[in-house]
C-alpha cells in the first residue's frame, strides 16, 4: 500500500490431449504458456510468478530451478513461461509404466521468448489406486550443464497432467 498501486494481468493457458492408441496404451501431451503484463517482477508477489522445473513442470530438473535466479542461485520466478510435455503411458492391471519428455523455461520478460528451452526425459512407474495413481518418475536433463544433477526422483499422487 505504501508503494502505490502496481496493477498487472496474469494469464496462463494449459492444454492437454490424450489418445488411446490401443488397449492399455495412451499417448498424452500438454502445453502451458503464461505471461504477465503490467508491474515489474519485483512488484509481483513471489507466489504469483512463474516457475519451471520439477515434477509438475519440467522433469529432469530440480524444483523451480529453470528461469531467473539471484546471484546465489535461488529462483526469482519469471513473468512468463512456456512448457511442453509428451508421455507414452502403458497400463496393465493396477500397474503402469510411462516414458516421457518435458521441455520449458521461465523468463524475466513479460512475454515468453521461446529460447533457452531446457528438456528432460525419463521413465516412471504407476500404481493405480481408487483415489488416483501413485507416481514414481526418474528423469535426467538432456544436455546437462555443470552443477545440475544427473538424475532426479519424483514421487507423487496423480498423473503429471
Amino acid at each position: 500500500i505504501e508503494g502505490g498501486f502496481n496493477p498487472y494481468v496474469r494469464t496462463r493457458l494449459d492444454a492437454s490431449a490424450y489418445w488411446q492408441a490401443s488397449a492399455g496404451l495412451v499417448l498424452a501431451g500438454r502445453v502451458r504458456i503464461g505471461a504477465m503484463k503490467g508491474a515489474s517482477r519485483g512488484d509481483i508477489a513471489p507466489s504469483q510468478r512463474f516457475y519451471a522445473g520439477g515434477g509438475g513442470s519440467v522433469r529432469g530438473f530440480a524444483y523451480k530451478s529453470l528461469g531467473p535466479q539471484d546471484p546465489g542461485g535461488d529462483p526469482l520466478g519469471g513473468r512468463s513461461i512456456n512448457e511442453v510435455s509428451a508421455e507414452v503411458r502403458y497400463r496393465f492391471g493396477s500397474l503402469g509404466v510411462v516414458g516421457f519428455v518435458d521441455a520449458g523455461q521461465s523468463y524475466a520478460a513479460s512475454m515468453p521468448r521461446f529460447s533457452h528451452l531446457r528438456a528432460g526425459a525419463g521413465v516412471g512407474g504407476r500404481y493405480y489406486t481408487a483415489f488416483g495413481p501413485l507416481r514414481v518418475d526418474v528423469a535426467t536433463p538432456i544436455d546437462r550443464k555443470a552443477g545440475e544433477g544427473r538424475f532426479y526422483l519424483y514421487v507423487s499422487i496423480g498423473q503429471a497432467f
